[in-house]
């Protein structure tokens, strides 16, 4: 018994550690493909949009709290990439850790659920898991920078605001789509395969259209986050928004289009209200609609089986029972298994 106590223990640990190094790997991918869309604010260097912290509460929901060394760990490696580590990194590494532990266990009290089919799981993913948890990750990586001297104290809002709302859009983003990806019936299903390639030539036409404009044409993006959202709930309108994001940040970071002749501080402010606008829409209705097409199925259903019952008593028939009562000891459908006079 001992022996297969030590088996599982240490199978455990195994899947646990491989599990953690895969969220590492992944965290650390997502921070080389995040830092290409980088933006200096008051002289320091942020990211509008930063997927390792929706990679790490997705990680998190999909996999549980276990994998949290793999969290640090990519935190550390991509640290370790831009300069030499020193003992300030613990800090960020424990505000960019704790920051996503925070955000899985606010969405795990209020009962979140990995499909989103409700509007109060979109809801607690906005408020609980982006905007409330990540105010730990910027409050100390900001923070510390102050206390070293590196970011004067005048300078703290500008960057800890770009700092707090590049870790939100992570998770309002990258978080969704990957939780979308992880259910096992969450595939995307292209049933109305047409339709799905008329949002994507649009989505290919329209975005590029409204971002390099120098018209600043943005909102051209939103009747496609509407369409995507009532068609194909959260994994269109999550995509769509991704998309869209992505692409105006690239051309935020250049100057171009919409931010031309616009300075550091008016292209950060206007990137982050586009990509805050768009997240919100796509999360918010995409939540909407799944949850009134879950409630119109079991309207539907409850009809069903109330005109079933019916026809069974114009018949003159007993009503069928709960599924998976039929032939049950006692029930009127198995007649030998009740009480007989003997």
């Amino acid at each position: 018994m001992a022996d297969v106590l030590v088996t599982r223990q240490f199978r455990r640990f195994t899947e646990a550690a491989l599990a953690s190094l895969a969220v590492a790997a992944c965290y650390y991918a997502a921070g080389r493909l995040g830092l290409l869309g980088r933006l200096v604010v008051e002289s320091v260097v942020v990211t509008p949009i930063w997927p390792p912290t929706g990679v790490a509460v997705a990680a998190l929901l999909l996999l549980g709290a276990r994998v949290w060394p793999g969290i640090a760990l990519g935190s550390f490696l991509i640290i370790a990439s831009l300069t030499t580590p020193g003992p300030t990194t613990l800090v960020t590494v424990a505000g960019s850790t704790i920051a996503p532990l925070c955000s899985f266990l606010l969405l795990r009290r209020v009962g979140f659920r990995l499909d989103m089919a409700r509007l109060r799981d979109g809801v607690a993913l906005v408020f609980l898991g982006g905007f409330g948890a990540m105010l730990i990750s910027a409050t100390a990586g900001v923070g510390l920078q102050v206390a070293t001297g590196s970011l004067h104290r005048s300078e703290f809002w500008a960057v800890w605001l770009a700092w707090w709302v590049g870790d939100t859009m992570g998770v309002l983003l990258v978080a969704p789509l990957l939780l979308v990806l992880g259910r096992p019936d969450g595939r995307f299903r292209l049933r109305r395969w047409k339709e799905a390639a008329l949002l994507g030539l649009a989505t290919l036409v329209l975005m590029p259209l409204a971002v390099l404009s120098p018209m600043s044409m943005l909102f051209l993006v939103f009747p496609l986050l509407i369409w995507a959202a009532l068609r194909f709930q959260l994994a269109g309108s999550v995509l769509c928004a991704l998309f869209a994001s992505v692409l105006t940040t690239f051309e935020a970071t250049s100057g171009r289009g919409a931010f031309l002749h616009l300075s550091d501080v008016e292209i950060m402010v206007k990137l982050q209200a586009f990509n805050g606008s768009a997240a919100l829409t796509a999360l918010l209705l995409a939540a909407v609609i799944t949850e009134q097409r879950a409630t119109r199925r079991s309207v539907r259903r409850a009809c069903e089986e109330l005109a079933e019952v019916l026809e069974h008593l114009a018949a003159g028939d007993p009503p069928p029972g709960p599924p998976g009562t039929a032939g049950t000891p006692g029930s009127r459908a198995d007649p030998l298994g009740g009480h007989r006079d003997p």
